[in-house]
């Protein structure tokens, strides 16, 4: 053996470029993992802190029932002997017509949508995920079946895959503009519940339609071929081997739109929302008005609060408050969608 020949094992071995490079790189990647998170949960903690604050309280209910309930209102500010007051519109007209001799000359301050509550803007809200996310299901898994198990291959196929995936990235203003063009405008359904539910399903529906193939084309094929050998049609084969084996997979898809109904603004300010209403959807004449009429929601109500009316200390509350109170609903939404996706895994194993 020569003394004068080492080898250095490979450990002790000076890292190559491409090493060197890979390492930073990665790097990179991991600090702006961590960059994001910490920026999200900064935003989830400021919103939660101070919206929480205008939700619970400190004394019994322990929780801010008007807000909650209520109907968003006008504030009115004033002073009567020294000390300043805070009031509604309605719960002011009462006290200015018992006090019309206390109030006069007293200098009164209006601030728009300060007052109230926000219930309208829920109940607008859970409507429009609702209907715009059957619509899309419906549509969507009704696709994604045609395209996993029906069409042939071939270029038109091809072509109507990469359009879907295409859609999937047309920014949301685009989606609105669409929907008042063709539903509000040209098919004449107003400024509707309808109009607003077809709109945002058709925004989903390249998300729901992708997901639900993909999920579709990893249910195993022998369950097909089992299914078929057995004399069941075609149809029968999907209905009941394929589809509920692919559900857990669907269901993530809708956790996703969810969130993206929930949080949009632009489709339903030009197809289904209203910055005020005095009725809630279902107080109409006729049942079919239902579909037929505008409602208030959350993500439209926190935009005209926050940049269509002059800011000032009562807004801050109402904008932070209505902030929660849309996390912690587009949270509990999707929640129940991620419980029912884990419940139909444990069922359906394979």
């Amino acid at each position: 053996m020569n003394p004068t020949h080492v080898t250095v094992p490979a450990i002790f071995a000076r890292p190559t470029l491409a090493k060197r490079v890979e390492s930073v790189i990665f790097t990179l990647l991991r600090l702006s993992t961590y960059f994001v998170l910490l920026c999200a949960a900064f935003i989830f903690w400021d919103i939660g802190t101070k919206g929480g604050a205008v939700i619970f309280q400190k004394s019994a209910p322990f929780i801010n029932v008007p807000f909650l309930t209520e109907a968003p209102e006008t504030l009115n500010v004033f002073e009567i002997n020294g000390q300043k007051q805070t009031m509604g519109a309605r719960a002011f007209r009462q006290y200015k017509a018992q006090h019309a001799d206390e109030l006069k000359g007293a200098h009164i301050e209006t601030y728009v949508y300060s007052a109230g509550g926000i219930f309208p803007n829920i109940v607008g809200t859970l409507l429009l995920v609702a209907g715009s996310m059957v619509i899309a299901l419906v549509l969507g898994v009704l696709s994604a079946i045609y395209l996993s198990e029906y069409a042939t291959d071939g270029p038109f196929i091809r072509f109507l895959r990469l359009s879907i995936i295409n859609l999937a990235g047309v920014p949301s203003i685009v989606f609105g503009l669409f929907g008042f063009g063709l539903f509000v405008i040209a098919l004449d359904f107003g400024v509707s519940l309808l109009a607003g539910w077809l709109t945002m399903a058709f925004m989903v529906l390249p998300i729901i339609i992708t997901a639900s193939e993909e999920a579709l084309k990893a249910v195993p094929k022998g369950y097909r071929e089992g299914s078929l050998a057995l004399g069941a049609t075609k149809f029968q084969t999907i209905m009941t081997n394929v589809l509920p084996y692919a559900l857990p997979g669907i269901l993530t898809s809708s956790v996703l739109s969810i969130a993206r109904v929930a949080g949009e603004t632009a489709p339903i300010m030009f197809t289904a929302a209203f910055v005020v209403r005095d009725e809630l959807p279902w107080q109409v004449q006729k049942w079919t008005d239902f579909f037929f009429q505008g409602v208030m929601a959350l993500p439209y109500h926190i935009y005209v609060v926050a940049t269509k009316i002059p800011q000032n200390e009562y807004t801050r509350d109402v904008q932070y408050g209505t902030a929660f109170v849309f996390l912690f609903t587009v949270a509990a939404i999707a929640l129940t969608a991620v419980i029912l996706r884990t419940r139909l895994r444990k069922k359906y194993k394979w």
